[in-house]
């Protein structure tokens, strides 16, 4: 009899050993996610004024002010446009070049370093140095496109060159430095993927006449997928959540002309608190609406079955 206790006693601590290891994690995700979480979902119920006072129960005010708000229809489908436009421009850049490195050519290592850059740099300070060579006068960008006549004198047309000035010249240059910060993860993720597949594959390909782009379509894409999928849905998760791009950039302005759902949550904070804390807990709703709509139609189970 004591021999079975002892045993169980054992077998008790043996399933509890890896909470030694996993502790750390644990408490880590405890007080950097959850925490924040359930204060976020604790202030969108609560009356709070503007210099913090807590005023009690509020209920499904702050959620109803959200839904009122008469900007909020196009933010959503600002949101859904630059999460789109990024995802699917990178995902194509990316596999370009997860292409290219993964063949042999000179100078081959230099230029995966040099992809590195744009990860390793600060988004933040990425924004900065974009919208300084946007500038209307002295820009870089400007500057190099009136030298090759693709701009008239900036001086005497300096409204066009004004691009983070005009909301839809201003987007689309936020979703081109939103690519630029993405490509490399997502190239190296990729290039990753193709690093697996097996070069037999691929000879046994030839010997049956497939062309390059044939044994591309045919066995690269469906070998690469679960790569392309996980690339995809952080890219879709960053992107979604991205903030100091557009902030530092344009402010979401003009107005919140060039606002996503992030951007107006930080937006509306100055006039509520607890309004913005409700439009929060929407936008956290609504990325896990467009991961799950993803995941689904990617049908993600198969890859993992």
């Amino acid at each position: 009899m004591a021999e079975t206790v002892t045993a169980r006693t054992f077998s008790r601590r043996r399933s509890l050993a890896p909470l030694l290891w996993l502790g750390p994690a644990l408490v880590l995700i405890l007080l950097v996610v959850l925490t924040p979480v359930f204060i976020m979902l604790r202030t969108a119920f609560r009356n709070i004024d503007a210099i913090g006072f807590d005023h009690g129960w509020a209920g499904w005010r702050n959620f109803r002010q959200v839904f009122h708000e008469p900007d909020l229809h196009a933010v959503l489908l600002r949101t859904v446009w630059w999460v789109v436009a990024v995802v699917v421009i990178t995902m194509v850049f990316s596999l370009a070049l997860a292409a290219l490195f993964n063949q042999t050519f000179p100078g081959r290592r230099v230029a995966r370093w040099a992809l590195i850059a744009p990860w390793a740099a600060s988004v933040f300070m990425t924004a900065v140095v974009f919208r300084w060579m946007l500038q209307p006068g002295s820009g870089l960008i400007n500057v190099l496109m009136h030298r090759f006549g693709l701009l008239d004198k900036i001086g005497d047309n300096a409204s066009h060159a004004d691009w983070l000035g005009r909301p839809e010249a201003a987007f689309w240059w936020m979703i081109a430095v939103a690519v630029f910060v993405s490509i490399p993860f997502t190239t190296y993720a990729l290039l990753a993927g193709l690093q697996t597949i097996p070069p037999e594959v691929y000879e046994a390909a030839r010997v049956d006449g497939s062309s390059t782009m044939r044994s591309y379509v045919s066995i690269t894409l469906p070998l690469l997928r679960p790569a392309l999928t996980v690339a995809t849905l952080i890219n879709i998760m960053n992107v979604f959540n991205s903030f100091p791009i557009i902030w530092e950039m344009t402010r979401g302005g003009p107005g919140d002309q060039t606002a996503t759902t992030t951007v107006f949550m930080y937006q509306i904070k100055a006039q509520s608190i607890p309004e913005a804390a409700a439009m929060s807990v929407v936008n956290f709703g609504f990325v896990i609406v467009i991961v799950l709509v993803f995941l689904k139609a990617s049908r993600w189970k198969e890859q993992v079955s």
